[in-house]
């Protein structure tokens, strides 16, 4: 007797992106995709943030636990810390689209009630969500990507990508068939796992510094 292959073993979110919608529509049927097993232990489907007339869209890797948790991008520590390096590069968090490669949350734990540790994304599991983010960046057209880490990166630019080579730098690709500009620099994440205050301040102030280029490339 066949088997029935469940819809996340295609491993793409294409069937489950609908044609001609707004972004909240987009939205709407993220909270239903089931592009790949990720879905099965995430709490929910966390989608990007902001508005369509953003001039940078800001790409990380995946939800982390308190985003998970909210149903947002970029809430927990990380994304403050996010907020505050904008505003010193001078960029406005309020007038930026925030998103991710990965729209669900992937993490391990030992036991119930344990604390849910992150687990970097797969190629596979990347490339299965790249509908969703292909359709934002259709429907925002920001002036400039910034490219928050190295699955970002993978996700927009390849495997053989490397955030430490091209961070800081105003890069030109063509992503999912558009023309863009992006800059690459760390996850704001990596700022946060710094040995010490003075590892984590140099780490910081790289990040503010890779904002800057940003900032002076939107004019």
């Amino acid at each position: 007797m066949p088997t029935t292959r469940a819809p996340e073993d295609a491993y793409t979110a294409a069937p489950f992106v609908p044609k001609g919608a707004d972004l909240e529509a987009l939205r709407r049927a993220a909270g239903d995709c089931r592009g790949c097993p990720l879905h099965r232990a995430a709490t929910q489907t966390v989608f990007g943030a902001g508005s369509t007339d953003a001039r940078v869209m800001l790409v990380g890797e995946q939800p982390g636990d308190q985003e998970d948790r909210r149903g947002r991008p970029f809430v927990g520590p990380a994304g403050k810390l996010l907020d505050r390096a904008l505003e010193e590069a001078g960029i406005d968090p309020a007038e930026a689209y925030v998103t991710n490669a990965v729209k669900h949350f992937k993490f391990t734990q030992a036991e119930p009630r344990k604390r849910r540790i992150h687990k970097a994304p797969s190629l596979r599991e990347m490339t299965a969500c790249g509908p969703w983010l292909a359709a934002e960046l259709a429907l925002v057209e920001p002036e400039l990507i910034v490219v928050l880490g190295a699955t970002a990166g993978k996700a927009l630019l390849g495997s053989s990508f490397r955030v430490g080579e091209v961070r800081g730098t105003v890069l030109e690709r063509e992503i999912h068939g558009r023309p863009e500009r992006l800059v690459p620099t760390v996850h704001p994440s990596s700022v946060l796992r710094a040995q010490d205050d003075k590892e984590r301040r140099a780490a910081y102030e790289g990040l503010v510094a890779d904002l800057k280029v940003a900032a002076h490339a939107l004019g």
